[in-house]
């Protein structure tokens, strides 16, 4: 048997759609039960994280799960125990970020994990096992960002925003931009709190997040940004484009403050600003090794300081912490641990 968190959708006695969430023992059916397919990998799960996502389904929160029964978890890194393609043979350190994982195939919320080797790849040599958790899909979408935003903006150039800074995205994003040499600004609810972490990680000024989320400015404000990293969205975006530069980039990669995004076309018509989105779910896999290898430019130190380490068993209680924003930085998830 597998220890591991699992969702199921039910409806309540009023007819409603409810997710309720065990951890429990696992049946090994849910991993392959021992017959892999072909291009099929089985990986002992080191560690995983927690990220927005994986906080709404274990909160029981409809619209991540796409399956009726589901292992929760959208990250997994660990070591492969049996394999089913040329790519991969057990001993073998691997990372798998997005591609399905907790939404539509089980996912790193268990001991064990079954997926396709085509989107999985191989952890960076000189990258530990809970260095690679503590990335996570966080880290790797804050990396997406950067590969984004340098192709536009060179230091010098302007200050860079990073909105939601202290969160995982926002908490990657700002040591990966303030170590390439950006002059960081970063956007946060929490500078009271949270501005002493924020300066360690390299930004140079904080300022309130409702400056840009309490009310939508005009279409086109003061240029501020050269470029801009987002994980909020709706309004906070939609001021962030508003005062974003001439030919300036801003990448959208959150929802945090909600779905919407009340702009107009003025920043990209007549300033030439792009917004450009980042989808760390779906990507190939020479991308996915790129963003990994650069990801071993992150001051392990900083790293370190940004990431909490948690039990198996814990996860649950984080669901709402992190749902209300009261957890900075990354939250790593020991499965089975260093293995």
């Amino acid at each position: 048997m597998v220890r591991g968190y699992l969702t199921t959708k039910s409806t309540d006695d009023a007819g409603k759609p409810r997710i309720d969430v065990a951890f429990d023992e696992l049946d090994d059916e849910l991993f392959g039960g021992g017959h892999l397919r072909r291009d099929q990998v089985l990986v002992d799960v080191a560690y995983t994280s927690l990220n927005y996502k994986d906080a709404l389904l274990l909160a029981g929160r409809p619209g991540v799960s796409r399956a009726d029964v589901l292992v929760p978890g959208i990250d997994v890194v660990g070591v492969v125990r049996e394999s089913r393609t040329q790519n991969f043979v057990p001993g073998d350190r691997v990372v798998l970020n997005g591609a399905g994982l907790g939404e539509t195939r089980h996912g790193g919320l268990a001991e064990l994990c079954l997926v396709d080797d085509e989107s999985l790849i191989h952890l960076p040599e000189a990258m530990s096992l809970v260095d690679g958790a503590a990335i996570g899909t966080a880290g790797y979408t804050a990396m997406l960002s950067v590969l984004a935003l340098e192709k536009r903006v060179e230091p010098g150039d302007g200050d860079v925003l990073v909105t939601g800074a202290a969160g995982g995205v926002g908490s990657v994003a700002v040591a990966l931009l303030a170590g390439l040499g950006y002059r960081v600004v970063a956007s946060t609810g929490r500078g009271d709190q949270e501005g002493d972490y924020l300066r360690r990680l390299g930004a140079a000024e904080i300022i309130d997040r409702h400056e840009l989320s309490d009310a939508v400015g005009k279409p086109l404000q003061t240029e501020r940004w050269a470029g801009a990293v987002d994980a909020v969205g709706s309004t906070t975006l939609a001021n962030v484009l508003a005062q974003t530069r001439r030919e300036g980039i801003v990448t959208s990669c959150g929802l945090a403050q909600g779905t919407d995004l009340p702009t107009t076309v003025m920043p990209f018509i007549l300033r030439g600003v792009t917004l450009r989105g980042i989808n760390s779910v779906v990507q190939s896999v020479e991308v996915r090794a790129e963003a990994w290898n650069r990801l071993l430019e992150l001051d392990s130190e900083l790293l370190e300081s940004m990431t909490e380490v948690i039990g198996l068993e814990e996860a649950l209680d984080y669901a709402h912490p992190i749902l209300d924003g009261k957890v900075r930085g990354r939250t790593v998830v020991r499965v089975r641990g260093d293995l």
